[in-house]
C-alpha cells in the first residue's frame, strides 16, 4: 500500500485529488494519520460548501468527528488510480527477484516501473507496486 509520505510528496508535486467513492484517504494529523479512510456513499461523503469541502462522516461510531476539510486530509491513490495519472507515459512494468544495488543473499522482489518522458526512458524500483508507480509519476514531475 502507499506510504503516507509518498502520498504527501504526490500532493508537494500537484498531483490533484477530486474526491469520489472509492478513494482512500489520511487524515494529516499526528494522532490519526496511522488510519486510512475511503470515501463512500453510506458512511464518509463528500459535501461543497460555498468556501470548502468537507469530508463528512456519517454514523460512524467511533468517531465523535463530523467532518474533516480535504485541507486536513492527503489522499492515497490506489495502484489503478496511479496507472491513469501515469497515463501514456507508462512504458511497462516487470517483478524483478533481486534489486541490482543490494548485494542481499535473499533479496526481495522488487518492481520496475518504466516510463517515458518523450526525451528519456525512466526506471523506478520499490518492493510494494503502489509505490513504485508513486515514485514513477513522482520522477515525472
Amino acid at each position: 500500500m502507499l506510504t503516507l509520505e509518498l502520498a504527501r510528496r504526490l500532493a508537494a508535486a500537484g498531483v490533484l485529488w477530486e474526491p469520489r467513492p472509492g478513494d482512500r484517504f489520511a487524515i494529516d494529523v499526528d494522532t490519526l494519520a496511522d488510519q486510512t479512510y475511503w470515501i463512500s456513499d453510506l458512511t464518509i461523503e463528500l459535501h461543497h460548501y460555498a468556501d470548502q469541502s468537507v469530508l463528512g462522516f456519517n454514523g460512524t461510531t467511533e468517531w465523535a468527528l463530523d467532518s474533516v476539510g480535504l485541507d486536513q486530509t492527503v489522499w492515497l491513490p490506489r495502484e489503478d488510480q496511479l496507472r491513469e495519472l501515469l497515463g501514456d507515459r507508462l512504458r511497462s512494468v516487470h517483478r524483478e527477484t533481486e534489486h541490482p544495488e543490494t548485494e542481499d543473499p535473499e533479496p526481495q522482489p522488487v518492481w520496475r516501473v518504466v516510463t517515458d518522458d518523450g526525451q528519456r526512458q525512466r526506471h523506478t524500483r520499490h518492493t510494494d507496486l503502489e509505490c513504485a508507480y508513486a515514485e514513477a509519476l513522482l520522477d515525472l514531475c
